[in-house]
């Protein structure tokens, strides 16, 4: 036995959600679709060029007002 060996710990939010993926197993199903909704985008690597393209650099100091004379 192994003098640093713990026993398996499961804190309670862990116990909760694996009950109520076991109670209910479409839950799972339902934030993979939620995921492909909002993050699984196809990207267009054309437009991202464009836009890096297109960006200005920013000032040294951003706060800085210039002066025109």
């Amino acid at each position: 036995m192994n003098i640093f060996y713990r026993p398996k710990y499961e804190s309670d939010a862990t116990q909760f959600i694996n009950e109520l993926k076991a109670k209910n197993p479409a839950v799972e199903e339902g934030q993979r679709r939620g995921r492909h909704l909002l993050w699984d985008k196809a990207v267009d690597r054309e437009a991202w060029q464009g836009f890096r393209a297109a960006q200005v650099a920013q000032k040294p100091y951003v706060y800085q007002t210039t002066v025109d004379e």
